[in-house]
């Protein structure tokens, strides 16, 4: 049995990412390393079943798995719109010993939830949470002027009040959300932009075996130098790696000092992220190496 751990409540992204990812372990998909030979990818096993447990905090679910209460956890890194999701960059920093194993991209696609049986006039009220409200204004105002926005901690939260409603409001969430609380999907993707993403990575006690199309991701912090980061920089152009990605956070110890989150393309088998990272390593005065793991692609 696979215990696999997420940010709850039922019926959130979080969730769906999750879904996303069992999905893809079982057709074997190419999203993960353009693979055919995925099957030896690490804790993959078509056949097992699996089990999601929700968690109330990131923090929660990432010490769940350090402790082995569960093998795996989908935690959200970044957003396209929103950045960063700093709580799980400062935990993979500092707090726990963990490595990224995978990680999935999903589009963030909101939906108008409602009860079986309703109807557009009986729609009184629309309910979410603040950010996907601000997401869909355009679908309000064009097809619900008379409606009351209300605000709710979660979209899964907007979900569960709409069932156990009287049918004369609606919920703006996942397809997730749909199926968790038994609502009927009135309109699919009624976000004003369709730009909107949300990369996860799959947490666990080991990272994944090569694949030929991967990703590494290391932070580490500089000596308080001129040029300190640039030259660190430099050592991934040397070896003709290309950097996908640098994100910097407060070091949390004295004003100014911050650690950087970069990730790389490339696997630490590989003979040039190795002899890279070797030579960070040795420049830098904190370094820690989070985990090699196919990239994942979206597909058109």
């Amino acid at each position: 049995m696979i215990r696999i751990g997420f940010l709850g409540p039922k019926g959130t992204f979080s969730q769906e990412a999750v879904k996303e990812y069992l999905k893809i372990k079982q057709l074997n998909c190419k999203s993960f390393g353009r693979s055919e030979n995925y099957k030896k990818y690490e804790g993959y096993n078509g056949s097992k079943q699996h089990e999601e447990r929700e968690y109330a905090a990131i923090r929660d679910i990432l010490f769940a798995v350090e402790k082995g209460e569960i093998n795996e956890a989908l935690v959200p890194v970044e957003n396209s719109l929103e950045g960063a999701v700093n709580e799980t960059l400062d935990m993979l920093a500092t707090e726990v010993n963990l490595k990224i194993k995978a990680e999935i991209i999903i589009a963030i696609r909101q939906n108008l939830l409602i009860k079986e049986g309703s109807s557009k006039e009986d729609i009184k009220y629309i309910i979410s949470h603040p950010q996907p409200i601000g997401q869909c204004r355009k679908y309000i105002s064009t097809n619900f002027t008379e409606a009351e926005i209300k605000l709710v901690y979660s979209t899964a939260g907007a979900a569960e009040m709409v069932a156990s409603g009287k049918g004369d409001s609606a919920a703006i969430g996942s397809t997730v959300a749909a199926e968790v609380y038994d609502l009927e999907i009135f309109a699919k993707n009624i976000q004003d932009g369709d730009n909107n993403f949300t990369r996860f990575a799959v947490v666990s006690n080991d990272d994944s075996y090569k694949t030929g199309f991967d990703k590494t991701s290391v932070v580490f912090s500089t000596e308080d130098k001129p040029g300190s980061l640039y030259r660190i920089l430099d050592i991934f152009n040397l070896w003709d790696i290309n950097m996908t990605r640098i994100e910097s956070r407060p070091a949390k110890k004295q004003l100014g000092n911050y650690i950087f989150f970069v990730d790389i393309e490339g696997h630490k088998d590989d003979d040039d992220v190795r002899d890279a990272l070797t030579m960070v390593k040795r420049k830098t005065s904190f370094y820690k190496f989070l985990g090699s793991y196919p990239r994942y692609e979206l597909l058109e």
